[in-house]
């Protein structure tokens, strides 16, 4: 082991994480000293042109007993804090009382019913929010014991930036660490056994998605195209948008697939970084990945996936600007598509990727512009005619959920038909307001105001 890791391994074994999580920090942490800053500039990659297409694939899901031999994988390891959450943003109540977590266990539970199959459900949960997921899947004891579908992530030593060295920061020890990113799960997978055990069972597949993405429920077609399509990862991406320019995409070097996420773009590159008809899929997040074919990527390497860096610089405590100054080490498991030589990627609509990030996606998701299927799933209604409302409410007004919250206590208007909505200053809605086209509402008192009830169509409001 290089010594100057030495103390890092000492300080994860002692917070109890697992051989695997030790591997994977480490192969970080040595391309970090080695001056790798996992930079991918512009010159080095080139665009994907063209992809499969979901809506153009033959039909292929036949057999329902396949099913078995597939587990879905929920990351729920988020606490929602950019929005105000002190607890598991799947718990955020999203429509008609129910949360994200509600929505899947009743999708899970509807595909076991209706194919008569023990499809498998597992969680990624983080040590923030293993207790209160676990206590809140006590209400669907039909999904099985909670903690037997728990896969736990693990956490990294934040790095002191001046000596290269574990953090130390008695004040507050558990700001030492940090969460790993979501390249985590193969690790995790490996170091707790839950890939062996998967394996032992019969279990092939693998899809993992985020928890605040409801679109991304098991879609049999695609499922059945993952599997006669024998490559060992598949990644679900969409067509970039305007509003997707800032985010991560799909491009590829050496005939191999990569992402390359925004923290990876060199400043010099950032125009054509956000070039969304040079760079035209973003990575929903959404993965299909052959189990066997992962444990023996894992045994070649030595036990983990050599995941490009992702490097972040913060302050230790992030309340505290005046902290000393660490680098956050992560990884993303999208990133795991160049590690396999003949991993593919599947363009699917827009609807199977709706994650919560903001308020002004829950707003969304809350209306009349999103309508709940029979088999639990959140897609736009049919009155929408698949176009997505684009919401813009006032950051400082509508940043938190309690904030959204207090402007919705008369409930929530109409979006059906809202092409745009742009919100500033603190507006207060009712069910009764309807908005059509491109709409701007605004408040320039700084205290909450009402919005009349009533139809506004493609028009500017200003109140008072």
């Amino acid at each position: 082991m290089n010594d100057s890791f030495t103390e890092f391994a000492v300080k994860m074994r002692q917070g109890g994480c697992n051989e695997a999580a030790i591997r994977a920090f480490q192969h970080s942490y040595e391309n970090l000293v080695a001056g790798q800053t996992g930079m991918i500039p512009e010159a080095s990659i080139q665009p994907v042109v063209a992809l499969p297409r979901l809506d153009q694939i033959t039909k292929q899901f036949r057999d329902g007993a396949l099913l078995s031999q597939v587990v879905v994988l929920k990351l729920n390891g988020g606490l929602g804090t950019g929005m105000g959450l002190a607890s598991a943003k799947s718990l955020l109540r999203i429509k008609d009382e129910l949360t994200f977590l509600d929505f899947i266990a009743k999708q899970i539970l509807d595909l076991r019913r209706k194919h008569n199959s023990p499809l498998r459900f597992m969680l990624m949960n983080s040590f923030s929010t293993s207790a209160e997921t676990l206590e809140f899947l006590t209400k669907y004891p039909e999904l099985g014991e909670p903690k037997s579908m728990e896969l736990m992530q693990s956490a990294a030593p934040k790095v002191d930036a001046t000596t290269s060295q574990p953090v130390a920061w008695p004040q507050n020890p558990e700001l030492e660490w940090c969460p790993p990113g979501h390249g985590d799960i193969y690790p995790s997978l490996l170091g707790s056994g839950w890939l062996d055990r998967l394996l032992a069972d019969g279990v092939k597949y693998l899809f993992v998605s985020n928890s605040d993405n409801l679109g991304a429920s098991l879609d049999l077609n695609l499922f059945g195209y993952f599997v006669s399509s024998n490559t060992p990862f598949l990644m679900e991406v969409c067509e970039r948008t305007a509003a997707d320019r800032k985010g991560g995409h799909l491009a590829q070097r050496n005939g191999k697939l990569l992402l390359r996420e925004s923290a990876q773009c060199p400043e010099s590159d950032m125009d054509a970084f956000q070039d969304i008809h040079r760079h035209r899929f973003f990575n929903t997040n959404n993965l299909w990945i052959r189990l066997d074919r992962l444990k023996e990527l894992l045994d070649e390497q030595g036990g983990f996936i050599p995941l490009p860096i992702i490097k972040n610089v913060k302050a230790v405590d992030p309340r505290d600007k005046k902290s000393p100054k660490v680098i956050q080490l992560e990884t993303a498991m999208g990133a795991a598509i160049g590690c396999f030589d003949d991993a593919g990627a599947i363009v699917v609509p827009r609807s199977r990727f709706a994650p919560v990030k903001t308020t002004s996606d829950l707003l969304a998701l809350r209306s009349d512009a999103y309508a709940v299927t029979e088999d639990w799933r959140l897609v736009l209604a049919p009155r929408t005619l698949g176009i997505q409302p684009t919401i813009d409410l006032d950051s400082d007004a509508y940043k938190l959920v309690d904030q959204l919250d207090a402007m919705l206590t008369d409930g929530v208007p109409s979006l059906a038909l809202c092409r745009e909505l742009t919100v500033r200053g603190p507006v207060q809605f009712s069910a009764k307001n309807v908005f059509k086209g491109k709409v701007t509402v605004t408040n320039r008192s700084g205290a909450p105001k009402k919005l009349p009830p009533g139809e506004y169509q493609d028009v500017v409001k200003e109140l008072g």
